[in-house]
């Protein structure tokens, strides 16, 4: 029986780094919110920004809000996994806060672009998690978009033509599913993180608890 210094319920692990990508239409941000929902040890990256806060926005919960003076000190230390400039301001995923967050064990869900993916597994491998979601058919996805009825025939197209683009970088990832049922495709996404979890390598918690096994 374990003792309950090392219960097997509370090994202590480092956490991961998850991301989602997938073409607009395909499900990421509906897959995200799913898993945000429903598993309360992964939280949503939040970014560092020099856009000012809108109305109703926490500093910390949606965004660090940061002048551009820390966001160049912020730069100058190396302390982003990646930045961009987005519509006139800087945004980027803050490096110190999420290590020290990944030896606790915190989870953290990265809903990114495959450049964003690139730059992030480039400097921390070990604990980075790449998922990619794809449509069941590019006369699906185009559907999906049009059914949105947010956007004309011209910016549908766009988005087509991109979406292409992005597809094109699904060999970059570790896990592909098809999104062809919202909730199949949700409970695969959630294996998925339950087995990363499981890896020895992460699984801090397992050397004293065999050598207690072994004494």
């Amino acid at each position: 029986m374990a003792s309950p210094e090392h219960s097997i319920d509370t090994l202590a692990r480092r956490g991961l780094m998850f991301i989602l990508s997938s073409p607009s239409g395909a499900g990421k941000t509906t897959i995200s919110r799913m898993l945000l929902d429903a598993d309360d040890e992964i939280m949503l990256s939040v970014s560092v920004t020099t856009r000012p806060p809108r109305e109703g926005e926490i500093d910390g919960v949606h965004y660090h809000f940061v002048d551009d003076a820390e966001f160049d000190r912020l730069v100058e230390e190396d302390d982003f996994y990646e930045w961009a400039h987005v519509f006139g301001h800087r945004y980027g995923t803050p490096k110190g806060r999420i290590r020290s967050a990944l030896k606790e064990g915190q989870d953290f869900l990265f809903d990114i672009d495959w450049q964003g993916t690139q730059q992030l597994y480039q400097k921390d491998q070990q604990d980075v998690v790449r998922v990619f979601i794809l449509p069941p058919s590019i006369v699906e996805l185009r559907r999906r978009l049009e059914s949105r009825a947010q956007d004309s025939a011209a910016v549908i197209d766009a988005r087509m033509e991109r979406a292409r683009s992005e597809i094109s970088h699904w060999d970059a990832y570790d896990y592909v599913v098809i999104n062809d049922d919202m909730q199949a495709c949700f409970a695969k996404v959630r294996e998925i993180l339950d087995a990363e979890r499981m890896k020895r390598q992460r699984q801090t918690g397992l050397i004293p608890f065999v050598r207690e096994l072994m004494s």
